[in-house]
């Protein structure tokens, strides 16, 4: 499906999001050294972990919020609040003042405010595009993020690094004038909303109680449920990304290492600069070939796809856990990437099959619980690299991954759609 013949919602939030991917990019991957030089290593990881708690409770109440109020009045109110919790970051880390705790509180709520924002834009997504085209949809959104982790790194290392103020300022502004953006320009999707009578009978929990409820119907299903639980595992290894894979670079990248001579000619990097090459390959990967690789996994069977990919995420932190060498990094990196792309669209289409059209942002939020409690365990490997040392951690990462593969083999043997469990 062409850009051209996409509903004008879609292309709005297209060029709004991409804009405002590329300023979080620029200082997101610098921020797990940041509160590790802060805190220290262990206290960063808890702190980390304390901050994705709060997004998993945001998650879950965001997707009924998008499905009782609205995907657009989500959208606005979440892209505002990260705004506004990007700008007190800013000034946690000004010239005028240095308040690490303060930047980690205003960290914690951009999550939270994410979070609401997710299952919204999501649930959109499949609210105005057809079954057969969701996939190509969903896919160029994740280029266009990727462009942005192509992109926002390597700015980040030029600006950020010296100018953190200006540049969280400016995350703020530009998602600010995103919430205006889509309120002024875009419509609201989601089929009007049916009130129980539970819910009319006006006591303040009750609309908890049917929230309960309707996740109660989600998680029944054990399919679904081991959707999720191979999903965490799987984002336990995809985390690391931001985690793990930085700390251990620039550790065991203490003093420049030569890239490449010619002639008189060389380039050496420290682990900072090493690590914003290895994640600008990730993005410049996924740019190019996330498109390409989702329709050459459109031709096997999802069981398939998903088992392997999980595989081939083991074999990535194999090779990461093994070696000192820049170009080793550059090879582990693009194995990692070879196991993103080939879910990449298949995942949100997955789930978009199974949700009734009235539950869609209770489907995406429960779904993508898979990346959020992923979040929230991830920071541990930061500890665990002090406790057990790094080829160890690395070792249970894989492995972990190579698990969330199996899982995912009982999820298809079990395959029950989550429609007749609703029927039910």
């Amino acid at each position: 499906m062409k850009i051209k013949n996409w509903d004008t919602n879609l292309k709005i939030r297209l060029f709004g999001e991409a804009l405002m991917n590329i300023t979080y990019w620029m200082f997101f991957p610098f921020l797990t050294i940041y509160f590790a030089g802060e805190f220290g290593k262990v206290q960063a990881g808890l702190f980390l972990i304390i901050s994705q708690v709060f997004s998993v409770l945001a998650n879950l109440m965001g997707g009924y919020f998008a499905d009782r109020f609205g995907r657009k009045t989500m959208m606005v109110l979440a892209s505002f609040g990260q705004g506004i919790a990007f700008i007190l970051f800013a000034f946690s880390d000004s010239p005028w003042a240095e308040l690490p705790l303060l930047g980690f509180i205003c960290f914690t709520c951009a999550g939270i405010f994410g979070a609401f924002y997710w299952p919204a834009s999501q649930a959109m997504v499949a609210d105005v595009v057809e079954e057969k085209n969701r996939s190509s949809v969903f896919a160029v959104f994740y280029t266009s993020i990727n462009i942005a982790v192509v992109i926002g790194p390597i700015l980040g290392a030029i600006f950020y690094i010296k100018h953190p103020f200006v540049v969280l300022a400016t995350a703020g502004i530009i998602c600010i004038a995103l919430s205006l953006l889509l309120a002024k320009q875009t419509r609201e999707t989601a089929p009007a909303y049916q009130t129980t009578s539970s819910e009319q009978d006006g006591k303040w929990y009750s609309p908890i109680m049917k929230q309960v409820s309707d996740y109660q119907i989600i998680f029944r299903d054990k399919t679904f449920s081991l959707y999720i639980l191979s999903g965490v595992l799987v984002a336990l290894t995809f985390m690391q990304l931001d985690l793990i894979i930085p700390v251990y670079i620039t550790d065991k990248i203490q003093q420049q290492q030569e890239l490449l001579q010619i002639g008189n000619w060389s380039l050496s990097l420290n682990g900072e600069q090493v690590f914003g090459i290895v994640l600008s390959e990730n993005g410049l990967l996924v740019a190019l070939f996330t498109i390409i690789i989702t329709k050459w996994m459109g031709k096997y069977k999802e069981r398939n796809v998903f088992i392997l990919s999980s595989a081939v995420y083991g074999i990535s932190m194999f090779v990461f856990g093994f070696t000192e060498s820049i170009w080793l990094y550059i090879l582990a990196m693009a194995i990692f990437t070879l196991a993103e792309l080939m879910t990449a669209g298949m995942q949100q289409t997955f789930v978009s099959k199974l949700a009734p059209e009235h539950m869609r942002g209770q489907y995406f939020a429960a779904a993508s619980l898979r990346y959020t409690i992923g979040r929230t365990i991830a920071p541990i490997a930061v500890p665990m690299s002090l406790w057990f040392g790094y080829q160890v951690t690395f070792i249970i990462l894989g492995t972990l991954a190579f698990f969330s593969g199996f899982l995912y083999y009982l999820m298809f043997q079990t395959a029950v759609p989550l429609k007749q469990v609703e029927a039910s």
